[in-house]
């Protein structure tokens, strides 16, 4: 990248953080602040879940995942007394060090099978809190739970978390940091080896990548992100439920994914808004969502099989007319 395309891209990219923490002072809504709230947690997930799909895995389990570090959150904070901000952070923690501990035997299965076993633990996690009533309230959840702690500096900061706007800063600064992360990691020689994995994962281990500890280190680093967004998705909710982490959950985030496009690093952000928040924000398509999902799924995966952020590419390198030809004369 030469170095006036490289200000041009990092000025695009400061303008439009600019405007999103300038977004509540345009937007008074608050329903559209929690649409907002709940897209930034949405993004951050897919996000994550896309670090772990960089080295060939395809999970299923990311539902698991961020109940355990939702569950993880709220225990800590209602029957130990922690700081919800230590407690969000130790959320993640849980939820990495579980699929540390059991990355392994797990990462040494390939394709539909890695899926399928991630979809397994999904649901015995869920079985565990369903049965477990005396900790985790089985079906009915935990209720009650704390917003974040205050942050107060006298005569300079008071937020109290109380109101959608301060739930959408936090949630945009961690969205942020996240990116950030996700970025620097993509680019280093650990986001290199990945890729190495994914092309021919054999290759690569005959040059001296350890595949199993790689792919490990990418379930790992996924799945400590997807624990902190199920630790703030239950001080956001108050309420938690095994069922709101049950397959659809993981699915919704794997299609937000693969519409936006895995090997885009803003295909999360582009899947997110498409299916997301454009439904929600045109009235009267919010019931449709599954509708709209598997329409819109089934025409990416026919036209852009590498998601929407391949468009602009396509667009630039084929014919339209011919393209449109190619694709439906003999459909």
């Amino acid at each position: 990248m030469n170095k006036p395309a490289g200000l041009t891209k990092l000025f695009s990219i400061s303008a439009v953080v600019l405007l999103l923490f300038l977004l509540p002072l345009i937007i008074g809504s608050q329903y559209i602040m929690y649409v907002l709230i709940w897209l930034g947690i949405s993004i951050a997930l897919t996000s994550s879940l896309r670090v772990i799909s960089l080295s060939g895995l395809l999970s299923i389990g990311h539902g698991g995942l961020t109940m355990i570090g939702a569950y993880t959150s709220a225990l800590l904070v209602m029957k130990v007394g922690l700081s919800s901000w230590f407690a969000l952070i130790l959320g993640g923690v849980a939820a990495g060090g579980f699929t540390c501990l059991i990355g392994f035997p797990f990462v040494r299965l390939k394709g539909m099978y890695f899926s399928m076993v991630t979809m397994f633990m999904t649901e015995v996690i869920l079985m565990v809190s369903e049965q477990w009533k005396s900790l985790t309230g089985g079906s009915a959840g935990i209720m009650n739970i704390p917003r974040p702690d205050p942050i107060k500096i006298a005569g300079i900061i008071d937020i109290d978390f109380k109101s959608y706007t301060d739930l959408y800063y936090l949630i945009l600064i961690l969205v942020i940091v996240s990116l950030i992360v996700f970025y620097l990691i993509e680019h280093s020689r650990i986001g290199r080896s990945w890729q190495a994995i994914s092309r021919d994962d054999l290759l690569a281990e005959s040059v001296g990548i350890n595949v199993a500890a790689y792919k490990v280190l990418g379930f790992t680093i996924g799945s400590f992100f997807a624990g902190v967004l199920g630790a703030f998705y239950s001080q956001f909710y108050n309420v938690i439920t095994p069922s709101e982490f049950g397959f659809f959950f993981s699915i919704y985030i794997l299609v937000y994914m693969i519409v936006g496009g895995r090997r885009s690093f803003i295909g999360p952000v582009i899947g997110c808004i498409l299916l997301l928040l454009i439904p929600e924000l045109i009235g009267g398509l919010g019931g449709y969502r599954p509708f709209i999902f598997v329409a819109i799924l089934m025409a990416v995966l026919y036209t852009l099989p590498d998601g929407m952020a391949s468009l602009p590419t396509r667009l630039k390198y084929t014919d339209l007319g011919q393209w449109f030809i190619e694709r439906f004369a003999h459909a």
